[in-house]
């Protein structure tokens, strides 16, 4: 089974790089460029893992999280909230709403990959 992965993300270098980042590392990636779009995309085609900013255009990704935990079909989802947002408050409101893991930017590839991995096998990852 292809592992697929969603990128929600509305700075182009950004996802150019993600999707480097993940293509390379065997997973079917998708993305959407607004909170909008990716509940779209979620609904109609559940990822098996989010990569989710928080500041988006149309609805932040704390919405788009709490939104997709509500959703008793999208509760396999796994969400790695990635933002520049990086206080404490922040992470801790991410985590909340049901993000399975926070990373702020700027991000080690090397970290971000190996965290998206282990979602990927199932492993709890805080």
């Amino acid at each position: 089974m292809t592992v697929s992965v969603l990128i929600v993300e509305d700075e182009p270098n950004i996802v150019l790089s993600l999707e480097f980042l993940m293509e390379n590392a065997g997973y079917e990636v998708r993305v959407a460029r607004d909170g909008r779009s990716a509940l779209e995309e979620v609904t109609s085609n559940p990822p098996n893992i989010i990569l989710l900013d928080v500041m988006l255009p149309d609805q932040d990704g704390f919405s788009v999280c709490e939104l997709i935990r509500t959703n008793p079909d999208l509760q396999n989802v796994r969400i790695l909230m990635l933002t520049a947002k990086g206080r404490d408050t922040d992470r801790e409101k991410g985590l909340a709403l049901g993000a399975d893991a926070y990373i702020t930017k700027p991000f080690s590839t090397r970290d971000l990959v190996e965290k998206v991995k282990i979602m990927a096998s199932g492993l709890a990852v805080n």
